[in-house]
């Protein structure tokens, strides 16, 4: 089937910056909202799930990848699966080692569950609705995952949101050499890499956003929040753009 008609993007540079950028949105937009406008985690997370709900529903309507519509999944994906964690930390006092073991056995299920069901990991491939459910479940607890995994190493064991940052970043660039110069299997390479830019974009957001006096640059959940989110709507509208183009001359040729 033509790629155009696959319902997410395919793997770009493109595609790990706005990745990226929305992982760490979602971790500043989550503090923003339940810290400095003082709705509180419960409520926040009661808000981000309805919307997220909303947005999954207008996402399952199309018969293929639309921009506006894939990465604003992303970024309330990113909202929530931040929630999910900081609820079971904050609220219910599940430690961070226990909630990474339990989103690392959840997600193993849904991968389990997608290959049983479809024979195939490929985000290549997710033409159906059923295939795509598998899919943004799978995103879901990568988010939840690399959440608990991130702050489990630059909070709990006090590694510090620089070094975190830095240190995720190098297990990405590793991943990537040993799939483009060892053949590293391009499944396991994508999932893994998007397991880990979670950590490493919510470390990036936290060393901007945080006071000095915790390890942050102090430039608040609001600045750093905007200006990645800036970022990404410019970003969408050009690939709104180039979707465009390339519908038109897919349309020429037929």
């Amino acid at each position: 089937m033509n790629k155009l008609f696959n319902r997410v993007p395919e793997i770009t540079l493109f595609f790990w910056v706005i990745k990226i950028m929305a992982t760490t949105v979602g971790e500043t937009a989550a503090d923003f909202l339940s810290f400095t406008m003082k709705l509180g985690l419960i409520n926040t997370s009661w808000v981000m799930s309805g919307l997220l709900v909303f947005a999954l529903l207008v996402q399952f309507k199309l018969k293929r990848y639309v921009p506006i519509s894939y990465w604003l999944v992303v970024v309330m994906v990113s909202v929530v699966g931040t929630l999910i964690t900081d609820n079971l930390v904050d609220n219910l006092g599940v430690s961070l080692v226990t909630i990474t073991v339990l989103f690392s056995i959840a997600l193993a299920a849904v991968f389990a569950l997608w290959y049983a069901s479809e024979k195939t990991l490929s985000i290549h491939s997710i033409y159906t609705a059923k295939r795509e459910l598998f899919y943004w479940a799978a995103i879901l607890f990568t988010f939840a995952l690399g959440t608990a995994a991130g702050d489990l190493v630059a909070e709990h064991l006090a590694v510090g949101y620089a070094l975190s940052a830095v240190m995720f970043g190098a297990v990405i660039a590793i991943i990537t050499l040993a799939h483009y110069r060892f053949k590293l299997n391009a499944v396991l390479a994508f999932w893994l890499a998007y397991i880990l830019t979670r950590p490493f974009g919510a470390s990036m957001g936290d060393l901007l956003s945080q006071p000095v006096n915790v390890g942050g640059l102090g430039l608040g959940t609001v600045g750093t929040s905007g200006v990645f989110l800036g970022a990404i709507v410019i970003l969408i509208a050009y690939l709104t753009m180039q979707q465009k183009q390339q519908l038109l001359i897919a349309d020429s040729a037929e």
